[in-house]
């Protein structure tokens, strides 16, 4: 016996790698728009490694150290440990800028792969039976990223990070009856202490990441336990290209594609190298937040303009046109319900519920293992295009400030028109797309007039 069957044999009969021959030989279809996946999935990785990188060199503290880097307007001042910490990074350690920006750009890409990939599963109805456990999973990892994002971004502790983790605090806070609690569980008590750094980083660097890890894995693994979705064949399948016999078009028992190894492995390979050149193009050309301008945290202090991340804009566009009238005590128990937390809690959540909830309100009681065609799908398309409508308002109404000077009126007079639009924009929306898509019942038969 050779020594490569013998090292088979050996590994075989410890890891029974005939099911892993059997995993090999799955099919995933060649669908671009499928690949939206492993772009997150690539992201994450990159975010890990360049993450154990900067974790070398940052300290999650907020005492005071004299700074002696090579920043000339801060040398000999004492200033927060995070923030001498990332100058040091940034502009002292060998590489160090561009993996702060590679690993500024991975987190974009993260979150905007991962919503893409969301928005594509939606359209083509792939979260159907039998697909909703991995759909509800998706929609948690998308919250995870993003509080990966926000804990991130309260780490260096400059003037423009406190603040925006500041809005986060007093949302937090605004919670009515466990508000406080979790004001002192998650920012370590009043906004900011001593804690708020260490736990953030805490949570950025550990807790968050190994919940992503988990929810990544449970994700592949009821992925490769379930069958690949693949759009409707047009014909069907000959047996040239399917290594085998004749494939019925309607046949959901077989999928058609390209076989895990080594087929889509190269396919997956150039996927990853692809991500990897835009990150590395994105992070040597494309500068990320100047903490050297900001300077440290400053309580005396607020920075001209805050804007959070693109994929806060929305919920930040709620907390600036909601009007403060919304705020009210509930009458005998004394519970305050305040506009901050409308906006910043009880809106997005129940936005996130109705969207973990989507493949239980359109069901399929038989499993479905082809994908739909938007254009056939007219109330689905148009409550999705409404969905997007509303977030790209809000988006828009986070930047009121921006907005009010570009067409000169104050942010009193434009809030209202925002906030309208938010209301009247994604049911405009859904009635055009729905009545657009809508077709109009082909198996009516006209009516004839009757002979006089």
């Amino acid at each position: 016996m050779s020594l490569s069957s013998a090292l088979y044999r050996w590994f075989d009969d410890r890891l029974d790698l005939g099911d892993a021959e059997e995993y090999a030989g799955k099919a995933f279809p060649a669908e671009d728009s499928f690949l939206l996946g492993e772009v997150a999935l690539f992201s994450f990785v990159m975010l890990v490694l360049t993450g154990i990188f900067l974790g070398f060199f940052f300290e999650p503290s907020t005492s005071q150290t004299t700074y002696e880097g090579s920043v000339v307007k801060f040398q000999g001042e004492e200033l927060p440990a995070a923030f001498a910490s990332v100058l040091q990074i940034t502009y002292d350690v060998p590489f160090g800028m561009f993996i702060r920006r590679f690993h500024h750009w991975a987190a974009h890409l993260f979150v905007a792969s991962i919503g893409l990939h969301m928005l594509r599963v939606f359209f083509t109805g792939a979260y159907r039976n039998p697909r909703e456990p991995n759909w509800i999973v998706g929609t948690g990892l998308a919250i995870l990223a993003m509080g990966g994002a926000y804990t991130g971004y309260a780490l260096p502790f400059d003037e423009f990070a406190a603040t925006a983790t500041g809005i986060g605090y007093n949302v937090a806070t605004s919670i009515p009856i466990a508000g406080d609690a979790i004001g002192k569980i998650v920012f370590g008590g009043s906004f900011p202490s001593s804690a708020t750094i260490p736990r953030m980083y805490f949570l950025h660097v550990l807790v968050i990441p190994l919940l992503i890890a988990v929810g990544l894995a449970v994700h592949m693994g009821v992925l490769i336990r379930q069958k690949h979705t693949e759009a409707q064949r047009d014909d069907d399948v000959a047996p040239t290209e399917t290594r085998g016999k004749t494939v019925d078009r309607d046949d959901d028992t077989v999928v058609v594609g390209l076989p895990a190894f080594p087929n889509q492995a190269a396919v997956s390979a150039v996927v990853f190298f692809l991500t990897l050149a835009t990150l590395s193009i994105l992070a040597g050309f494309l500068p990320v937040h100047n903490i050297a301008e900001y300077g440290p945290q400053n309580p005396a202090g607020t920075p001209a303009l805050i804007m959070p991340d693109w994929f806060f804009m929305w919920l930040y566009g709620f907390l600036k046109v909601l009007p403060s009238g919304l705020s009210f005590t509930i009458p005998g128990i004394g519970i305050h319900v305040s506009t901050e937390f409308i906006g910043g809690v009880l809106l997005p959540t129940l936005m996130f519920l109705v969207i973990f909830a989507w493949p239980f309100i359109d069901r399929d009681d038989e499993p479905v293992h082809f994908t739909a065609d938007p254009l056939d799908r007219p109330w689905q398309t148009g409550l999705g295009v409404a969905a997007v409508v509303f977030v790209m308002i809000a988006s828009i109404a986070g930047m009121n400030n921006l907005l009010a000077e570009a067409v000169g009126l104050s942010t009193d007079v434009l809030n209202p028109t925002l906030l309208a639009a938010m209301i009247v924009g994604p049911i405009a929306a859904f009635g055009i797309v729905y009545r657009t898509l809508q077709v109009p019942d082909s198996d009516a038969t006209p009516e004839v007039p009757a002979d006089d």
